[in-house]
């Protein structure tokens, strides 16, 4: 049987239009990383960076 892992919901930022775009999940444990990935943005049309967002 699998261990449960610290892991928790963020959404990812784009950081052009300020949209929330995706949902991902993040492994908090040693805290929270500093992610930062090119995304597809639908309002722009093209890949943007998307930072991290918790709510």
């Amino acid at each position: 049987m699998a261990k449960a892992q610290k892991r928790e919901r963020v959404w990812l930022q784009c950081t052009e239009t300020g949209d929330l775009n995706y949902r991902t999940s993040v492994n908090v444990l040693g805290g929270v990383p500093k992610l930062e990935l090119l995304k597809y943005s639908p309002r722009l049309r093209r890949r943007t960076k998307h930072k991290i967002k918790r709510k």
